[in-house]
């Protein structure tokens, strides 16, 4: 399953209102370690699409959403459950690590 993007205008209805988990990836096109872990995502969604899904917000044109959700860094990944965040993964990580901490929160 491929990883979708969300904006400051989908977030709510594509995020919040999810029945199902949602990881979110803060990231933007000139960060490098961004583009690193998006390939691992990809992986990992397709992986685990049937328990959660995977989306991106690109923090240059969403500033609205990062700054709500206090994004400082990226890639900063948040784990929504019900609206709400599960869970915080701050920076590239690999891919057993990034499912470990999925599995963890969901």
């Amino acid at each position: 399953m491929a990883v979708e993007k969300v904006s400051d205008q989908s977030f709510e209805q594509d995020v919040l209102k999810s029945e199902a988990p949602v990881v979110v990836d803060f990231w933007a096109e000139w960060c490098g370690p961004c583009r690193m872990v998006a390939p691992v995502l990809d992986e990992v969604s397709g992986e685990l699409g049937d328990k959660l899904k995977i989306v991106k917000l690109n923090v240059d044109e969403n500033p609205e959403t990062a700054s709500k959700y206090g994004i400082m860094s990226i890639p900063t990944l948040l784990l929504f459950k019900d609206g709400k965040i599960a869970s915080r993964q701050v920076g590239a990580a690999p891919k057993a690590k990034l499912v470990q901490w999925i599995n963890g929160a969901i």
